[in-house]
C-alpha cells in the first residue's frame, strides 16, 4: 500500500487494485505543486469525498469528468452530482461498505459540517464522514474533518485500524493535542499521519504536539507532498 499526501487533506492511496484520490483539492491549494498534477492523478480509479467543503471537494467534479472515474461518498452529495452533472457516482451512507477494486471502504461518523458554496451562502451537502479502508493486511482510519467523538471508541474496537490519518490542524478540526488524546483514548494505531495542517497560517504548522502526546511505540509520520509512504 502506498499513501501519498497531496497537501491539506488530500491523499492518493494505492491499495489492492484501487488508486483512490481522497478529497483531491489541487486548484488553489498552496501546498500542491501544479507542475506535478499529472503525477498525482495517474492511474486514479475513484475519487473518495469526506464532505462537500471546497477545500475537499472543490476539484472533485472536474476531476471525475476529466478522468472518467466515479465519485464516491455520502448519498446526498453524490446523488446531487450525478443528477445535476451526469457524472458516475457511488453513493452510500454511514455503516455501509463498498468494494472499490478490492479495497473495502466503510463509511463511519465524523463531527464537522458539510456544505457547498452558492450565491445565497452555504447549501447543505449531506453529512460529513470518515472512512475505514481495508486491504493488503491493513485497516486505515481516515478521520475526515472531525473533533474527538465517543464514537471513536466502538469504531476502533470494531475495525481495529493500525494506521490513522487524522485531521489535526485546529480551528476547523481537532488540534494536535486533541488528536493525540483521541489516539491515546480510543485507538491502538501503529502509525499516525496528520493532515489538515500547514496549509494556512491559521492552522498548526508542525505536528510536534501530536508527536509528544502519542503513546510509546506509535510512529508519527509527517507527510511530505507527493512523497509516497509505503506500508
Amino acid at each position: 500500500m502506498l499513501i501519498t499526501w497531496l497537501g491539506h487533506s488530500g491523499f492518493r492511496i494505492e491499495i489492492e487494485q484501487a488508486t483512490l484520490l481522497i478529497d483531491p483539492w489541487l486548484t488553489g491549494n498552496p501546498m500542491f505543486p501544479a507542475a506535478r498534477r499529472a503525477e498525482a492523478l495517474q492511474g486514479a480509479t475513484h475519487i473518495l469525498l469526506t464532505h462537500g467543503h471546497g477545500d475537499h471537494a472543490g476539484d472533485a467534479l472536474a476531476l471525475a469528468k476529466e478522468l472518467n472515474i466515479p465519485l464516491v461518498g455520502i448519498y446526498d452529495l453524490i446523488t446531487w452530482y450525478e443528477t445535476r452533472d451526469g457524472v458516475q457516482g457511488i453513493g452510500f451512507n454511514k455503516g455501509g461498505t463498498v468494494t472499490l477494486n478490492g479495497a473495502q471502504v466503510t463509511m463511519v461518523n465524523a463531527s464537522h459540517s458539510s456544505s457547498v458554496s452558492s450565491d445565497a451562502g452555504p447549501v447543505y451537502a449531506g453529512h460529513e464522514a470518515g472512512y475505514m479502508i481495508a486491504g493488503e493486511g491493513h485497516t486505515l482510519y481516515l478521520s475526515g474533518d472531525t473533533d474527538i467523538m465517543a464514537d471513536m471508541g466502538w469504531m476502533a474496537e470494531y475495525h481495529q485500524p493500525d494506521i490513522g490519518i487524522l485531521s489535526a490542524g485546529g480551528h476547523f478540526t481537532m488540534d494536535m493535542k486533541r488528536a493525540a488524546y483521541a489516539a491515546n483514548r480510543y485507538f491502538n494505531f501503529k502509525t499516525v499521519i496528520p493532515c489538515h495542517y500547514r496549509t494556512f497560517p491559521l492552522l498548526a504548522q508542525d505536528a510536534s504536539e501530536l508527536r509528544a502526546g502519542l503513546p510509546p511505540g506509535v510512529a508519527l509520520i509527517e507527510p511530505q507532498v507527493l512523497e509516497p509512504i509505503r506500508f
